[in-house]
């Protein structure tokens, strides 16, 4: 039903150069023209109203000029989130890619991120600390210090030497930006990082020379960072000489982050929440810290998890977001460190195409992440190993038959051959992880397990043809939505996704989808397929 304005409320006049667009057709085409200003106009005759781009504004009720009753400035994708984001870390968009652990979120694709104008991060969590430190050096000399790219820092409950080890070549290097991900409480090495040279300039303003971007799903876990860290640790770290007394009384004043990822139902960890409720809870607790703080410097909330559709990307924004952070579709692009297989594999995956698994680096915890189900058999016999690791106090404790289907079926090996294997993995890794499972049987059961659960990883990355069936490829919502929004273009191809392609089209999209809404909302009649971007290829 077509919407009438009424002609008294009109703000001004507009002298068209070309006709206002009041048909379906003719609306569609002024929508995509996100970058002019536009007017919104009546028709005196019928009183629908329209959408008027080329031509002036004049004088309300000038004879021959149409009625005005909004005019819209230009719309851009740079300006769709916080500028004080963009600013503060010196991108174009307010768009981020996660850090795919395993390097599959790849130097190349940070790298292609921050040329793009986006702010990317490296994959460094569950690699080796010499692969992480080959990839920093390759970073610096890449981007220097100052563009927008960080890396990964994993808490990681089991290799706490690992977790500070990697923060501490961060701060030697001059990474300045660190993604912050599974923590469910704050760690030495987080808070280290966050504090380290932060100082008062000359005109007394605090400068924090190292930005943390904390991934939380959980309000608790918010909190955590939202706060200044404890003294308790703060004193500790002074201690030991890895903060300076000045530092740790700044410190006592500031958030451990300011700038917080929401995520999300989405791939690898994830707790599953839409994306909706969870964002405003965030919200509620960032107000109320930081009522309570009295801080001065902004907290900026960002939205992951879902977001595979200019549609995703726009709502976000609507729900008060800063930025986007996009994961699952970005393992698709031909950036990637995932094989061909593994993306063609994705590029095939439907909404209902995922499952949860038990995550390598929280077995013991029970911990599960989100892969992808179809072609692959990983999740069910992930299940299993944690069933029995759940039953069993030891691998000798497994009944024969149940010993037969593991070794045939998941671990193509005997549980000595698996053992003999996972032992000299961690002798080179951490020996002590070694001498506590010769210890512990129920330990050395969770280490050959989750020997499993990261080979699974790396056989998806490698391309193992013989393990395909094993493949574990984190895997969110995300990815559906995505194929189903790019079938019949261009990005159906996985050859065409490109990290620059996928970011400039949805950024795109959601900046033509808000202006659809806009224009909705001041009595336009738009039609439905105005809500329904399609992919193009973009400079």
């Amino acid at each position: 039903m077509d919407i009438a304005v009424k002609h008294e409320s009109a703000i001004a006049g507009w002298a068209a150069t070309a006709a206002p667009a009041f048909g379906a057709t003719e609306i569609l085409g002024a929508i995509q023209r996100v970058r002019e200003a536009t007017a919104v106009v009546t028709d005196p005759a019928t009183g629908r109203a329209g959408i008027a781009i080329d031509g002036t504004l004049t004088a309300a009720h000038q004879a021959g000029a149409w009625p005005v009753t909004a005019v819209l400035p230009p719309l851009y994708p740079e300006w769709l989130g916080d500028r004080g984001f963009t600013e503060i870390h010196g991108t174009r968009f307010p768009y981020v890619t996660g850090a795919m652990a395993n390097g599959i979120a790849t130097t190349h694709l940070v790298i292609e991120t921050a040329r793009a104008g986006c702010l990317g991060f490296f994959g460094a969590g569950g690699l080796a600390f010499e692969r992480v430190r080959h990839a920093v050096d390759e970073l610096v000399s890449a981007l220097g210090e100052t563009a927008p790219w960080g890396c990964n820092l994993i808490h990681s409950p089991n290799e706490p030497a690992l977790e500070a080890a990697v923060a501490n070549l961060y701060l030697e290097r001059g990474v300045r930006r660190v993604s912050a991900a599974a923590y469910m409480a704050l760690t030495p090495a987080i808070v280290r990082y966050a504090y380290s040279g932060v100082h008062l300039d000359g005109h007394g303003v605090v400068q924090r020379p190292n930005m943390v971007l904390a991934k939380i799903s959980r309000p608790e876990v918010a909190a955590h960072f939202m706060n200044p860290a404890p003294e308790s640790l703060l004193a500790r770290l002074v201690a030991t000489g890895e903060l300076t007394v000045a530092e740790a009384q700044l410190a006592a004043t500031l958030p451990v982050a300011e700038d917080f990822v929401v995520e999300s139902d989405s791939g690898g960890h994830t707790d599953n929440r839409p994306l909706g409720p969870l964002f405003s809870a965030i919200q509620f607790v960032r107000d109320d810290v930081c009522a309570r703080r009295g801080y001065h410097r902004p907290i900026r909330l960002g939205a992951a998890g879902g977001i595979g559709t200019p549609q995703a990307v726009a709502s976000a924004f609507a729900l008060g977001a800063s930025f986007v952070l996009t994961g699952t579709i970005n393992e698709s692009c031909v950036e990637s460190g995932l094989s061909s297989e593994g993306k063609e594999m994705l590029a095939q995956a439907g909404l209902a195409d995922i499952a949860m698994a038990p995550a390598a680096d929280m077995f013991e915890l029970g911990v599960d992440l989100q892969v992808l189900q179809r072609g692959t058999m990983f999740a069910p016999r992930a299940k299993q190993l944690y069933r029995l690791y759940r039953a069993y106090p030891s691998l000798e404790a497994i009944p024969a038959d149940e010993v037969s289907e593991l070794e045939t079926k998941t671990l193509g090996m005997t549980l000595d051959e698996c053992w003999a294997s996972t032992r000299t993995f961690w002798m080179d890794r951490d020996p002590d992880e070694v001498v506590k499972a010769e210890a512990d049987p129920r330990h050395k059961m969770a280490l050959t397990f989750r020997s499993y659960l990261g080979q699974s990883s790396r056989w998806a990355i490698d391309g193992q043809s013989d393990r395909r069936l094993d493949y574990q490829i984190w895997c969110g919502p995300a990815m559906g939505a995505f194929n189903a929004w790019t079938e019949g273009s261009f990005l159906a191809e996985p050859a065409n996704r490109t990290v620059s392609q996928i970011a400039k089209n949805m950024l795109e999209g959601a900046a033509v989808l808000t202006r659809a809404q806009q224009l909705r909302s001041y009595g336009v009649a738009i039609p439905a397929a105005a809500f329904n971007y399609r992919p193009r290829p973009l400079d």
